[in-house]
């Protein structure tokens, strides 16, 4: 059975990140248009785009437009200029690593 699975690594990343003691998975509905605005998270978020497509850039980072199916990382404490919602809206899931008793939070900036 082992051709009845297909498994691809969509996204590889190395984590500069303290102990993990609590994870929140949510699933995010933005409507045409909407804007996340700038922000940062105080842990690593990781996603994937369930349907939709969103404008997203790191401070660092070139724009991109994420498609459903693509991944995305907005690591802790790093300035996330953009996750635009493009007229079509978007659906994603996101997960938070969060330490122990912490919750997930998003700070506008």
């Amino acid at each position: 059975m082992p051709d009845q699975v297909v498994r691809r690594l969509l996204l590889e990343q190395d984590l500069d990140w303290g102990p993990t003691g609590r994870v929140e998975t949510r699933r995010i509905t933005m409507a045409p248009n909407a804007a996340a605005g700038r922000h940062r998270h105080n842990g690593p978020v990781f996603g994937t785009i369930e349907r939709g497509s969103v404008l997203f850039q790191l401070e660092s980072g070139a724009p991109v437009v994420l498609g459903a199916g693509d991944p995305f990382v907005e690591p802790a404490d790093v300035v996330v200029e953009h996750f635009d919602a493009t007229d079509e809206g978007a659906t994603f899931f996101a997960v938070f690593l969060l330490h122990p008793g912490e919750p997930g939070e998003l700070t506008p900036l």
